[in-house]
């Protein structure tokens, strides 16, 4: 989750804090367990034990599903050790390496790998981190190495990480996706206002959003939103006073946006504790107000973690 919590954890034990049909829709991210994530996190990572925590509780309350990255650190290693052959788990590919003499090859070791760390006959999904590499010259051996892992039953479903819709207007076309992940948020809506969130959903491909706490910008205060993200203020102050009168949590407020939304599968979400986690599952009770029509915002610069200002 990576902010600050916004209520108080109860006393209920977790597979009574939400129902089966909400918690069946969000998938357990876990960067965290295999390095320091997100701009509010400033407990580092997780430990074996708090991890394992995480997991215990993910299982009681009904979620079944991990995302994961062969580049998230020793996150895949981590899950191997503590176990999770019950759960399904979607894992993504680096980028592919420059001068990769077969790319057929390098994709069934990183796979045959990644099994491997992680204890697993099978991968529920396999995602591209970096999707424009299907559009150079080696992409369609890129994308027929994915699909050869399918045929092997090592990989159930293939697909792409994206960080805007407009990666998907570039896509070679003939290529079929079973799963799209997107950042989507109440104030990234992108997926929406292009249309591609309908156009998938038409398509029967699979939509994961994640980033719908802005890793943990939106949950954050105005005394603890760092400086660099000052650029922004007149968002902020829209979003800081819709919450105000709402009488929710921004942590509800998110939450209740993203379960609200009918196309997307499965909404990832990332915690630090077991205590982080519990307090998500008791903030999806609720129904969500009419949000001011100007909160969402089309800058990248704010919506991409990844070309965050610095300072």
């Amino acid at each position: 989750m990576n902010g600050t919590p916004a209520c108080p954890v109860g006393s209920a034990k977790p597979n009574s804090l939400t129902s089966p049909s909400v918690a069946s829709r969000l998938a357990l991210g876990t960067a965290q367990f295999g390095l320091p994530y997100g701009v509010s996190n400033h407990d580092g990572q997780p430990s074996s034990q708090a991890c394992a925590a995480i997991l215990r509780d993910a299982r009681l309350a009904g979620i079944n599903t991990l995302d994961t990255a062969i580049a998230y650190g020793s996150s895949e290693s981590v899950l191997g050790e503590l176990g999770v052959q019950d759960l399904q788990v979607i894992t993504k590919l680096p980028a592919v390496p420059q001068a990769c003499p077969n790319v057929a090859n390098w994709v069934s070791e990183q796979i045959s790998q990644a099994l491997a760390r992680m204890g697993k006959q099978q991968l529920e999904g396999l995602l591209l981190h970096r999707p424009a590499q299907l559009n150079m010259p080696f992409g369609q051996t890129l994308y027929n190495a994915l699909q050869e892992q399918k045929e092997k039953g090592l990989v159930r479903k293939i697909g792409i990480s994206i960080y805007a819709p407009q990666e998907l207007n570039a896509l070679p076309e003939g290529m079929h996706l079973d799963i799209v992940q997107s950042p989507q948020s109440i104030i990234d809506q992108r997926m929406i206002t292009t249309g591609w969130a309908q156009r998938l959903k038409d398509q029967g491909v699979e939509l994961h959003i994640r980033s719908i706490f802005l890793q943990g910008l939106l949950l954050m205060s105005t005394a603890q939103r760092l400086p660099r993200f000052a650029r922004w203020q007149r968002l902020w102050q829209t979003w800081d006073r819709w919450i105000a009168q709402t009488g929710l949590s921004p942590l509800q407020a998110c939450l209740l946006y993203a379960l609200s939304l009918p196309w997307p599968d499965k909404i990832v979400i990332g915690v630090n504790s077991a205590a982080e986690l519990a307090e998500i599952l008791q903030a999806t009770e609720g129904k969500l107000p009419a949000a001011p029509a100007d909160l969402p915002c089309h800058d990248a610069e704010l919506l991409n973690p990844a070309i965050w200002p610095s300072a």
